[in-house]
């Protein structure tokens, strides 16, 4: 059968449209509402506006192409199977290690991080301060925003959740460090040895007054990067999944 509202073709004893989400019935009894000129009461006008509302949502967040490259399929599970494993490997590292701030993802992070305190160097000290951080993490949301919005690629997005996700856990021991300095930091430099202000989050949170709770702020960090992490790994194996029985469709036209 061909989907009424999109015009994507599928199994015939499908409930709703496994291209634009529409449920079939749902659609059958609004265009005969619509036909023979019935009223509706407020509250189903509200509740279809929820669902249109819904439906732009799902989407946006789930939508999936008409076709399935079994390659390009493959390809994204064995990324998403890499990153689960490298997640969970981030979210179990205590904040006191050095894996986070060694590993490679703080490499990627870095450039970003740098860049962010001279993006932000106009709005004041402790705002360049905290322009470095903000900018690591500001940098993967642009590029969820970007594939969820422009190029319609959810799974890419759900990448780029992870690495939101993995920066708030790269930065937790920074802010961890702030009064114990002895973290090394960039050109070989240890925080307590340094000039007041080289090390980020001492300066950011003893010019703020919250000194006395960087370790609770760092432990949100890290929490908020688990969070994200495993949402980004769910979302992305829903896309997969979703995408798996359009694939099965095709083979079986």
């Amino acid at each position: 059968m061909l989907c009424p509202k999109c015009g994507f073709e599928q199994a015939g004893n499908n409930v709703e449209c496994i291209s634009c989400g529409i449920v079939f019935a749902k659609w059958k009894q609004r265009q005969a509402t619509s036909r023979g000129h019935e009223s509706t009461r407020p509250s189903e006008d509200n509740e279809e506006t929820k669902e249109e509302r819904s439906g732009f949502l799902g989407q946006l967040l789930f939508h999936t192409p008409a076709e399935i490259n079994p390659v390009s399929w493959g390809a994204r599970l064995i990324l998403l199977t890499i990153l689960a494993v490298w997640g969970i490997k981030f979210i179990f590292t205590p904040i006191t290690s050095d894996y986070t701030m060694n590993s490679f993802w703080h490499l990627v992070n870095l450039p970003f991080h740098e860049a962010g305190h001279i993006f932000f160097r106009p709005f004041g000290r402790v705002i360049t301060s905290l322009g470095g951080s903000l900018m690591q993490v500001l940098m993967p949301v642009v590029c969820l925003l970007v594939f969820l919005i422009k190029t319609r690629d959810p799974f890419a997005g759900s990448v780029a959740l992870w690495w939101t996700g993995q920066n708030f856990i790269d930065i937790a021991p920074y802010i961890n460090d702030a009064r114990s300095l002895s973290l090394p930091l960039l050109g070989g430099n240890v925080g307590y040895s340094s000039p007041y202000g080289f090390h980020d989050w001492e300066f950011i949170l003893k010019e703020t007054g919250l000194i006395r709770f960087d370790h609770t702020i760092a432990r949100l960090s890290h929490a908020t990067g688990t969070i994200l992490i495993l949402t980004a790994i769910v979302w992305g194996g829903y896309l997969l999944v979703k995408q798996m029985h359009i694939w099965k469709n095709q083979e079986n036209r």
